[in-house]
């Protein structure tokens, strides 16, 4: 059975890579790789396989750094831990570098130098160079320093997945549309932990000298009370204090609360927004004409980045098709004469509110140009401009 589904994986990775040479055949060394990193028309299923290998090579490289620091697993797997550091470091350098030499394809960082440097200062950009960075430091520096702080840069690895959810892209949208907000929310937390903290010195300083030696060293106990947290290694025992403690900790709970309730409301808006132009976009595509195969694969990317499951998919496509086809169905059909004749009525009784209108005037000159308005439409112009007071 294993060796069935091992057969079944390598003919359908010989398949992927087949058809990528077919889709990319007379293409340039740099349009290949851009069609291996990100999904394009030609990048078939050979770009979805490399991505599912980096995420798993990932967690992989996570989960193995974690385990390193149990001396009892290190010293049984050292040795592989070293081995897979050393092959998933290769792969993401090469992935690295195969992104900065073909970001040029995208039309923002078409020049080759400055575009390339442009590329190389935005977030994804460098979350993957803090990925391999400590790695070659260690080499360059081992002797100088002792850089065994940075083994936990290493762990930043993790945050290469955004690049394969869209979940960062989402979440910085919801902050860069509530920042006002969020700013305010801020202020008033930095406030409240001053305020906090230097009542706390001023009551405890006297009684506890050593914990409250300090506005400075005062925040910290703010912090811990208005978050609700309460660690319990610093505590007031002055009446006073621990009344004020009581006090804080409820307003605590209402300010801290604040943050973290804007961002949940705000990232939620921000899906919601993203899908609702998800929908619009599929709608445009389809009055615009045929759904073709590019358009198709980037419906399909966007829906993976806003994490729509298929079912999702095909519920908004389901409801654009029932929207069109509700469009081009005859709005008359089962009418009555007699509500027939009072909806031309109640329509005639607009367009002479806009013949009557103060600014109509101007929308003669455009009614007598042929190429705006037909025949008909200014021959009704003319009749309810007749009626007017003025003629």
């Amino acid at each position: 059975m294993k060796s069935l589904q091992h057969l079944n994986f390598v003919h359908g990775l010989y398949k992927a890579i087949r058809l990528f040479r077919l889709k990319n055949k007379g293409r340039s060394f740099r349009q290949k790789v851009f069609s291996l990193m990100h999904p394009t028309p030609t990048s078939g299923g050979l770009h979805r396989a490399l991505d599912s290998f980096i995420i798993v090579s990932v967690l992989i490289s996570v989960v193995s750094i974690i385990l390193e620091t149990v001396p009892a697993i290190a010293a049984v797997f050292g040795g592989y831990f070293h081995i897979f550091e050393i092959f998933s470091v290769g792969l993401f350098t090469l992935e690295y570098v195969g992104r900065v030499y073909c970001i040029c394809e995208l039309e923002h960082y078409k020049e080759p130098i400055k575009g390339r440097l442009r590329y190389m200062l935005t977030i994804g950009a460098l979350i993957d160079l803090m990925a391999i960075l400590p790695f070659y430091l260690g080499i360059l520096l081992k002797e100088a320093f002792d850089l065994r702080f940075l083994r936990v840069f290493r762990l930043s690895r993790l945050l290469k997945l955004t690049r394969y959810t869209g979940t960062l892209n989402t979440l910085l949208k919801a902050v860069n549309r509530e920042r006002r907000v969020l700013f305010a929310s801020a202020f008033i937390m930095v406030l409240l932990v001053i305020l906090t903290a230097s009542l706390g010195y001023e009551l405890e300083h006297d009684a506890q000298p050593d914990k409250f030696d300090s506005i400075p060293s005062s925040m910290y106990w703010a912090v811990i009370t208005l978050a609700s947290v309460g660690y319990g290694d610093i505590s007031p025992i002055t009446p006073l204090g621990k009344f004020m403690t009581m006090v804080i900790s409820f307003i605590g709970i209402g300010i801290f609360a604040v943050p973290a309730g804007l961002m949940a409301s705000a990232f939620t808006d921000q899906l919601r927004i993203d899908r609702e132009t998800f929908e619009n976009e599929f709608r445009i595509t389809l009055i615009e004409g045929k759904l073709s195969l590019q358009d198709q694969q980037g419906l399909e990317a966007e829906a993976e980045r806003l994490h729509m499951s298929t079912q999702d998919v095909n519920r908004i496509m389901e409801k654009v098709k029932q929207e069109m086809r509700m469009a081009e169905q005859d709005v008359t059909e089962g009418l009555s004469p007699d509500i027939l004749l009072e909806r031309y009525r109640q329509q005639i009784s607009h367009l002479k509110t806009l013949a009557l209108g103060k600014s109509s005037n101007p929308v003669d000159s455009l009614m007598a140009r042929p190429d705006l308005t037909t025949e008909a439409e200014r021959e009704i112009w003319k009749i309810l401009r007749r009626t007017t007071p003025s003629n």
